[in-house]
């Protein structure tokens, strides 16, 4: 019996959402429609494509190998459907983007104006948010394009229906009051006074990280979450903060502060993220992702 491609989607749905009911969800269809497909494709193929376990269900073999080649069908289709909007009017469609400070500064703004050029018809409706509300507002379709960060050792993989691209590695600078003395290893750093960042941000983490590198628990005053509180506080003898080299070479780094560059901070990975589901990334937001990628990839961190 000959399978019935259309099943492949639903299966695609399990997979990425980790169970039926999920995919019912995605799908916007009941959870009974998606298993009666799943047992057509099951009959179809002659084996079973989920293991159905207490705690949810998973790909067999056999469905591991269905569902890639249903992504492969969906990704030839978005870019069929690429192609034919090319061939029309052109891409269009208004594709909005949530990002932090740093990013909007280096990344996005930088593309507004050759898109605008390359791509009349798509328009960017830029959201300043902080990293944790773009995520719940991406999953829930407020936005269609965001910008993250990690600490460059801490690369946790995107969650089903989601895809990330990585934009760029930029290595962790210190910027440090002249009122103390400049560090010039890191075991300089362990007896100096430091400025924090909020829990759960990535300079946050690297401090952290730093922390057991040099065997102690750095403490610090102070919680920012815009790098420039951070110098500010720096600027007015503080102490020392830890952030990335796009807060200090995209802006402006106050009078009294310097900034250091030492082997062994690491780096922030800032990835970009948006919808991968049977009809998204569309048209529009593939242009924006194309365009950040090229943005990025011109940036020079010294």
């Amino acid at each position: 019996m000959a399978t019935d491609p259309r099943r492949l989607a639903f299966l695609l749905a399990v997979h990425r959402a980790g169970g039926v009911l999920a995919a019912a969800d995605l799908l916007h269809v009941t959870p009974s429609a998606v298993s009666q497909q799943i047992a057509r494709l099951e009959a179809e193929e002659g084996f079973p494509v989920l293991d159905r376990g207490p705690r949810g269900v998973t790909l067999t073999p056999a469905g591991r190998v269905l569902a890639d080649v249903a992504e492969r069908i969906e990704a030839e289709l978005l870019e069929a459907r690429q192609e034919i909007a090319n061939l029309g009017e052109g891409v269009t469609g208004t594709v909005k983007v949530g990002a932090f400070q740093s990013a909007i500064r280096a990344v996005v703004a930088p593309l507004l104006a050759p898109l605008a050029e390359e791509h009349p018809g798509v328009t960017i409706d830029v959201r300043e948010h902080e990293p944790a509300d773009s995520v719940r507002m991406l999953r829930a379709g407020d936005l269609d394009v965001v910008l993250l960060e990690h600490d460059g050792d801490v690369d946790a993989p995107a969650p089903r229906g989601a895809h990330d691209v990585p934009l760029l590695d930029e290595p962790w600078r210190l910027v440090v009051p002249v009122s103390l003395p400049t560090p010039e290893r890191l075991d300089d750093l362990r007896d100096l006074p430091w400025v924090g960042a909020l829990g759960g941000t990535a300079a946050d983490r690297a401090l952290r990280r730093l922390g057991r590198t040099l065997g102690t628990t750095i403490e610090a005053r102070h919680a920012y979450f815009d790098f420039d509180t951070a110098l500010a506080l720096v600027a007015a003898g503080q102490g020392i903060a830890m952030l990335p080299a796009l807060a200090v070479e995209s802006g402006e780094v106050p009078d009294g502060v310097d900034v250091v560059a030492m082997p062994g901070l690491g780096s922030r990975r800032v990835i970009m993220r948006h919808r991968a589901t049977r009809h998204e990334p569309g048209p529009a937001v593939r242009a924006v992702v194309d365009a950040m990628v090229d943005v990025a990839r011109g940036l020079e961190l010294t």
